[in-house]
């Protein structure tokens, strides 16, 4: 259900620090550094990120949490989205491929009604270019 979630750190460096250590003991290691959010994990897949929560655009007393679910393929990422907008959800990035993440990272934000970054994702690549339209 849950492919990953990140959280927003005010005290940057030692959160860096921490979560290295307290996940390198665990097995865990930084997977991905955007330097503004990093990524830990195993296996290349990055589950767990801490974000710098001086960057971007903070609105209010605490930064939005970030929450990606799997889904099963890319129309599911699809119908994820167009439900979401149905119900009155902000869009943040519709459906389209991630290559930055990798090859096949397929996904879709939006911010629910408490104001979290939510995602689907599928892992699997995008829809066929023949397939119907976001």
């Amino acid at each position: 259900m849950i492919d990953h979630f990140g959280i927003n750190c005010v005290h940057w460096e030692e959160s860096k620090s921490f979560y290295d250590k307290v996940l390198g003991v665990l097995g865990y290691t930084r997977q991905m550094d955007f330097e503004a959010a990093i990524g830990y994990g195993a296996d290349g897949h990055p589950s767990f990120w801490i974000g710098d929560a001086s960057v971007g655009d903070v609105s209010g007393p605490n930064r939005e949490m970030h929450l990606a679910f799997v889904a099963k393929d890319a129309e599911s990422v699809q119908a994820f989205y167009r439900t979401a907008l149905a119900l009155g959800a902000e869009p943040l990035h519709e459906p389209r491929m991630w290559p930055e993440y990798h090859d096949n990272y397929y996904g879709a934000f939006v911010r629910d009604p408490e104001g979290n970054n939510v995602e689907a994702v599928f892992h699997g690549g995008g829809p066929d270019v023949s397939g119907p339209p976001v």
